[in-house]
């Protein structure tokens, strides 16, 4: 059986999925969606381990990540590559070995996380607004959902072997486009597939989603 293991972004959980979770059950899929652990010592690498954690216990696997995860779930497949049948970046930053997301990020976009950041490199959640979620209902429901996000996060750079090279990918990308996903997914050779729709569209346009994911899985 075909498992989809759903990887969520910064400042969210595995909450970020749960409208999505159940249109792909519905079709035969296990999903499975980690949480990835916020603290301050917690940076890609701790993510990465998490998310190898769940690749250990599944086959079949479609792994699928959202935004700052698009490094992650590459990283991971990277350690795995046996376990993971298809990529799948949902708005994903991608890079090549040794890149970080403040690598790959606009230069402003850098210096306002930077900015924003306190002490303990605690960046605070931005406002629903903010990931595209304009719906009074929909930013409520993800505004109770967002939580803190740690400098290391960003900073980190990917380690990759180049057996992640391997494995087929697709990069869904949202119109109207604000930040360089489709040209990041064509540049690794993965299949560009364009939704209308905000960053979080899995928040906003669930079933569309889930019809991108169950296509990339064949």
């Amino acid at each position: 059986m075909t498992t989809f293991v759903l990887v969520h972004g910064a400042w969210h959980g595995a909450s970020a999925w749960d409208r999505v979770v159940p249109l792909l059950e519905r079709e035969g899929v296990k999903t499975l969606a980690p949480e990835l652990t916020h603290t301050p010592d917690a940076g890609l690498r701790a993510h990465v381990q998490e998310v190898v954690a769940e690749l250990d216990a599944a086959d079949d696997v479609v792994l699928v990540g959202h935004s700052y995860a698009g490094l992650v779930i590459r990283e991971a497949a990277d350690l795995r590559p046996g376990r993971v049948k298809h990529i799948v970046l949902v708005e994903g930053w991608a890079g090549t070995d040794g890149a970080s997301l403040f690598d790959l990020a606009p230069e402003g976009f850098v210096e306002m996380i930077r900015a924003a950041a306190g002490a303990e490199g605690e960046i605070p959640a931005p406002p629903p607004e903010r990931f595209g979620i304009t719906d009074p209902g929909d930013a409520r429901w993800l505004g109770d959902r967002l939580r803190p996000q740690y400098l290391r996060t960003f900073t980190e750079a990917t380690r990759l072997s180049g057996a992640v090279d391997a494995i087929p990918g697709t990069g869904i990308f949202c119109r109207p486009q604000v930040l360089p996903f489709e040209r990041m997914a064509v540049s690794l050779g993965y299949r560009p597939v364009a939704l209308d729709g905000p960053h979080n569209v899995m928040v906003a346009e669930p079933e569309a989603v889930a019809d991108a994911l169950l296509a990339a899985a064949g």
